[in-house]
């Protein structure tokens, strides 16, 4: 991804939410709803993916293909010096989903998913080992409710 800013106008605003429907849609399908040529959508979903603004991959429901246990993992780093350090390591981990440098209580905020409570109990133990990783507080998710990208449409 370049490092520049990435301007986006109200067509690629448009493009991105048709690849949120579907990301699959033909650009001829795209195009007759956006009212543009296709060679027009062909250049934007290729500018868009690579700039990095966008990325078409399959998105599996985590249940359905084994991931019974997923958890919030708050990790409170001790110095603060290593929260870069710490963050790029559990990065690295593939049950990790999600992870964010916090404010408040805790440094990192991290979201998993698991086959079950045993590989979540490991996964645990095995960032605590980290160099840094001071305390852990789990927050098991029992049941989710809504898992989605965000509305682009809360942008206009």
């Amino acid at each position: 991804m370049q490092n520049n800013k990435i301007i986006l106008d109200e067509l690629d605003f448009d493009i991105l939410s048709c690849l949120q429907q579907d990301g699959r849609m033909s650009f001829t399908v795209m195009a007759d709803k956006l009212k543009v040529s296709v060679g027009t959508v062909r250049t934007r979903v290729n500018k868009l993916i690579e700039d990095g603004t966008v990325s078409i991959v399959g998105r599996v429901d985590p249940d359905k293909v084994g991931f019974h246990s997923y958890a919030h993992i708050a990790v409170y780093v001790r110095p603060a010096t290593l929260k870069e350090q710490v963050a790029k390591k559990i990065s690295k981990l593939k049950e990790v989903s999600f992870l964010a440098m916090t404010s408040g209580d805790y440094d990192l905020e991290v979201d998993v998913m698991c086959r079950d409570n045993e590989h979540l109990v490991a996964f645990v133990n095995e960032i605590s080992k980290i160099e840094g990783v001071n305390q852990t507080k789990t927050t098991i998710y029992f049941k989710v409710y809504k898992y989605a990208q965000p509305d682009l449409n809360l942008l206009q």
